[in-house]
């Protein structure tokens, strides 16, 4: 099994789109649009896994720097995520972040 990230994705692009653009290298076990938990717009990002990490690496080859509805693709095996839970977002330490004696 082999996760991989598409970027640049047009906000149009589909599940359907994508499963169909990458079963054309191998077997396509699930996609996942990555939208905005407010307003449910794609993010122009998804994941794609597939089942052969052979058939996986031959779409990232042949599908990175193509174009799908007027996009390039960023096409490359997904980094794994952090230890801990989500990366990025708010700091907790200094220079940002609730601090409860710092009310207003």
């Amino acid at each position: 099994m082999m996760n991989i990230f598409v970027g640049n994705l047009s906000y149009q692009t589909t599940q359907e789109d994508l499963q169909s653009v990458f079963s054309q290298y191998g077997a396509v076990e699930r996609v996942n649009i990555v939208t905005d938990r407010m307003t449910g717009q794609a993010r122009g990002f998804a994941f794609v896994e597939m089942t052969n990490r052979e058939e996986a690496e031959t779409a990232i080859s042949v599908l990175n720097g193509s174009d799908l509805h007027g996009r390039t693709l960023n096409v490359n095996e997904a980094r794994p995520k952090p230890e801990g839970g989500r990366g990025g977002g708010f700091s907790r330490g200094n220079g940002g972040g609730y601090n409860k004696k710092n009310r207003w």
